[in-house]
């Protein structure tokens, strides 16, 4: 079994070919998660000479969906792709503006006729990513198969014939459903990420077959918060078991939460670390990409 560092040797790829860097940053929560992914996102897009870059910010306009200004924002800051999940359409006009933008992405187990993609190819560096939205079921609304549909988004497109590279966003409630989602494509993924229950997982690693994995990315938001908003209506609810106000996304500085990834000429992970940065939690970052430059 492979370890989450330093996975396999330079000969076991091509060489004298670099690796393709790949950056994933979690749920993008409200203003300060998007003050957040503005404040790192260009600097570190440049330090680290990043390939390709994946937000999911189904969270970005006041917790609730993202509009077409904050997606064009995301992409202008250097986002290449932006996932998203059950919250996807929560702001209207999502309904309209995903048909025209083909890097915003949607549960591809949607219904068929559902506005907008769940799965599409982007080219970086010379090279194929395909990139695959999914939702699971499970204590989520009952959308169709998210097993099923990865099967057939993977067999009309497999790593290494159809597409270089390969990324599953999972944006599910339970860690059982996300493990099993993730052995399920070992070997034929690049990476599963988990995302959804905003709270980062300390289990990245490269799972038997080669795809890399983590439960939760964690949310890019204020982590003084409930799950990246303001403390008292949650509280109020669960101690009152009655609606009051509207959620509103807390303010206070937030942490962008992300996971970075190596990827062989295989297709396969290389290596993979978690990135936190700013806010309440523990700093971390990809040692393997480089020491931090100030700010």
């Amino acid at each position: 079994m492979r370890s989450s560092s330093d996975m396999r040797s330079p000969s076991e790829s091509h060489a004298g070919e670099r690796p393709l860097r790949l950056l994933f940053i979690g749920d993008v929560v409200g203003r300060a998660g998007r003050t957040a992914l503005f404040a790192h996102l260009p600097e570190l897009r440049k330090n680290w000479a990043l390939d390709f870059v994946i937000v999911n910010g189904e969270n970005a306009a006041g917790g609730f969906g993202v509009t077409e200004a904050i997606c064009d924002e995301f992409l202008q800051a250097g986002a290449d792709c932006v996932t998203s999940g059950n919250h996807v359409f929560d702001q209207r006009e999502a309904l309209v503006f995903i048909e025209r933008q083909p890097r915003l992405l949607r549960p591809v187990n949607y219904p068929p006729g559902t506005p907008g993609r769940g799965a599409n190819l982007y080219a970086a560096r010379g090279k194929q990513i395909l990139v695959i939205n999914v939702q699971g079921r499970v204590f989520m609304e009952a959308l169709d198969d998210p097993f099923a549909a990865i099967e057939r988004e993977i067999g009309a497109c497999p790593l290494g014939s159809g597409c270089d590279a390969l990324v599953v966003d999972m944006h599910a409630e339970t860690s059982s459903e996300k493990m099993a989602m993730g052995h399920f494509v070992d070997g034929r993924a690049s990476l599963v990420v988990g995302t959804h229950t905003h709270a980062p997982t300390a289990d990245h690693q490269i799972l038997v077959h080669g795809t890399g994995y983590i439960t939760d990315v964690g949310m890019t938001g204020d982590y003084d918060s409930v799950i990246g908003m303001e403390k008292e209506e949650p509280l109020r609810r669960f101690i009152r078991k009655t609606p009051g106000s509207r959620f509103e996304p807390a303010q206070g500085e937030a942490t962008l939460c992300g996971v970075a990834v190596e990827i062989g000429a295989d297709g396969l992970a290389t290596k993979i670390a978690p990135l936190r940065l700013g806010g309440r939690l523990a700093q971390t970052w990809p040692e393997f990409w480089g020491k931090l430059s100030a700010g």
